[in-house]
């Protein structure tokens, strides 16, 4: 199974002949696979499934079942599983069956180890994107309204370890950014990594008037006040087995902090003009734009709240703290947008998807997303010579990820001559792991040639 941002190398092997099996098997091992071993099709039987995570490395020629057979097998069984055929000297034109049959790729013996590393490589990341898509429409599916967590950048990919190392857990849990940076996103999607069942209930601090704040929170019972006239559940007791979403938490009132304080301690509240105490099931993930220990020391926030409240904290980035996600979150708003005003897609330049790298973007991904709407709608201040995409086919012939990937390339390429080559400065510059630029260099074939790694 694969998280997202965390690809599993596993590969089940078929070969029946022994030395050449523990010579494939040494190979991708090196390469980083978990590989099962098997003489014949009949022992792979066990690791096929349509969830598996890896590739399929098969001689063609086996005793009992053959290798086209189980690629049969497997194309009927889930035809997104990649499988790697191996045939003999003279074998060719069986392998043209193998492909037209649905067989990822093939490889003549004898075969240099490098040729099955690259081919498993590629067949690992394919079949990765495919179970994360699969996993992402399944999330969609399952909860339409979750925004996703769009981005490749090591500043993400840390948000990502931590929703899903403290998602499923019932700790309370504060999320710090500014204003646009997803703290909302963040919170539901700890929702949903919590397996709860009940609703997810956001209350803006910020937006609520103090006469009505406790009343919205807590709930109050008929009489309480003038215009009580009836009963009313609380946002807190509302959301039974589910999330409350606390924003701006630092807006809220001295007075109301104490008492939720109180509620969060022990889990009870008691309704305005109610004695009852009333047992409330919800875990609450609050959200700040501003220093709370700060408030603190100033005394405008209390410190035993922020310390109730952030047991667990998760910071998020500014969007100019993670550039190197623009493009994948400008492509992803400009679809959604093109799709909400049914406009065709604006195609850009790499000048000017470099020039939008650079700015500061002070309302963070909010405005981003705000600038792809204007960009579909045609009305993006300071853009010109924008051309847009018609169907599925861009003028130049191009399509969205391919200029995505020419990019991608350009940004590499352009960091490390800047770099003078150090693969590692040029890795921290563009916050990825060395890891992964290495992938990357290898992807676009981008050569290091006499270029040294001195932060090796």
């Amino acid at each position: 199974m694969m998280e997202a941002g965390v690809a599993t190398l596993e590969a089940v092997l078929i070969e029946d002949e022994q030395a050449v099996r523990e010579a494939i098997a040494q190979t991708l091992e090196l390469g980083g696979f978990t590989v099962h071993a098997c003489d014949s099709v009949e022992q792979a039987q066990a690791w096929l499934s349509p969830g598996f995570a890896g590739v399929i490395v098969t001689d063609v020629r086996l005793p009992g079942r053959s290798g086209l057979e189980l690629l049969t097998q497997v194309v009927t069984l889930d035809p997104d599983l990649p499988v790697i055929v191996v045939t003999g000297h003279g074998d060719v034109s069986m392998a043209v069956d193998a492909m037209r049959a649905g067989a990822y790729d093939f490889i003549e013996k004898p075969f240099a180890a490098e040729r099955l590393m690259e081919t498993a490589h590629r067949a690992q990341e394919k079949r990765s994107l495919i179970l994360e898509n699969r996993r992402l429409k399944a999330a969609w599916v399952a909860h339409p309204d979750m925004p996703s967590l769009i981005g490749q950048s090591a500043a993400i990919e840390k948000v990502r370890t931590m929703i899903r190392s403290v998602g499923p857990t019932m700790v309370d849990i504060l999320v710090n950014g500014q204003t646009g940076s997803g703290k909302e996103v963040v919170a539901r999607q700890l929702h949903v990594a919590s397996g709860r069942k009940g609703s997810f209930v956001a209350i803006n601090c910020g937006a609520l008037p103090e006469a009505v704040f406790e009343s919205e929170i807590f709930g109050h019972e008929a009489g309480a006040f003038t215009s009580a006239q009836k009963r009313r559940i609380g946002k807190l007791e509302y959301a039974k087995g589910g999330t409350v979403f606390l924003d701006e938490i630092e807006s809220m009132p001295l007075a109301l902090q104490v008492k939720l304080l109180r509620v969060l301690q022990e889990r009870k509240l008691e309704r305005l003009g109610g004695n009852e105490p009333i047992a409330i099931d919800c875990r609450i993930i609050a959200a700040s734009k501003a220093n709370l220990l700060q408030m603190s020391a100033q005394g405008s926030f209390r410190e035993d709240l922020y310390y109730r409240i952030g047991v667990v904290s998760i910071d998020l980035p500014r969007l100019n703290e993670r550039r190197e996600d623009i493009p994948l979150l400008l492509a992803h708003f400009i679809q959604g947008a093109a799709l909400r005003y049914q406009r065709p897609l604006p195609q850009w330049t790499l000048a000017q998807m470099a020039q939008w790298q650079t700015r500061d973007w002070p309302g963070n991904v909010r405005e981003l997303r705000n600038f792809a709407d204007r960009l579909v709608l045609g009305v993006a201040e300071g853009v010109a010579d924008l051309t847009v995409q018609e169907g599925d086919d861009l003028p130049s012939g191009v399509s969205l990820p391919q200029q995505m990937d020419n990019y991608e390339r350009m940004l590499i390429a352009e960091t490390l001559n800047a770099s003078g080559g150090n693969v590692a400065i040029a890795a921290d510059r563009l916050g990825l792991p060395k890891k992964t630029l290495y992938d990357k260099l290898k992807k676009y074939q981008l050569a290091v040639g006499k270029m040294q790694d001195r932060g090796e």
